[in-house]
């Protein structure tokens, strides 16, 4: 997936973007996040975004249960654009983000909207504008081992063609992404220096799923 073509690079994104604070819900460059939207204060950041850049920032609270309206946040997120937009007849809208770039999070702002915006640091990561790796950056055969007794575990049913010869960045973001990982090691994929690193991460905690079920005297069948 390629991103549209006003963004090449760090100077083409906003100054200040609205975050969507969301416990083990992560967004990565080029891949598609969708989205329920329910509460008030983000069905008006929705509102705001559709009438400005559209772009929102996906970030997680440190701590998972953490209730508090303004919860401390992990150093990283991920912006994206709404792509697809739809409102429906109970009041909720269902979006769906592209991700674009993760930031480092900057000067959060006294606001008088009812969700928070920050400053983000683009410049960490200018290279998540650069085109993804043409041949995988990691072991393909080692890490379709892995996932096939983690998917068993799961009970999930899975497209093993695409899993074989879809591209490296969008195989990696899919297992990234929909993984019921915890949010720290979420967190951990989200902050991967690149895909390769990302893909060693997945692979050990795919790995490490698996040894914790066994371990736990659960059968995969």
């Amino acid at each position: 997936m390629a991103f549209p073509p006003k963004y090449q690079g760090p100077d083409d994104l906003p100054g200040v973007i609205p975050v969507f604070p969301l416990a083990g819900a992560i967004l990565l460059p080029r891949a598609n996040l969708p989205l329920n939207i329910f509460e008030e204060r983000y069905l008006a950041m929705i509102d705001d975004a559709m009438r400005g850049h559209r772009i929102i920032g996906m970030i997680q609270p440190e701590r998972e249960n953490d209730r508090a309206r303004h919860p401390k946040l992990y150093p990283v997120g991920c912006a994206g654009r709404i792509t697809s937009y739809t409102e429906t007849g109970d009041g909720r809208m269902l979006i769906a983000l592209t991700g674009i770039s993760r930031f480092a999070l900057g000067e959060e702002l006294q606001v008088m909207t009812p969700y928070r915006q920050i400053k983000p640091d683009w410049a960490p990561y200018a290279r998540d504008f650069d085109p993804p790796p043409s041949s995988d950056p990691f072991d393909r055969a080692k890490l379709i081992a892995a996932l096939k007794p983690f998917v068993r575990m799961l009970n999930v049913e899975i497209d093993w063609n695409w899993v074989a010869e879809a591209p490296a960045d969008m195989l990696i973001n899919a297992v990234a992404m929909l993984s019921p990982f915890p949010p720290a090691e979420k967190q951990a994929l989200v902050e991967a220096a690149d895909l390769a690193a990302r893909a060693k991460i997945a692979q050990s905690l795919v790995e490490l799923a698996v040894a914790g079920n066994a371990g736990a005297g659960r059968t995969l069948n």
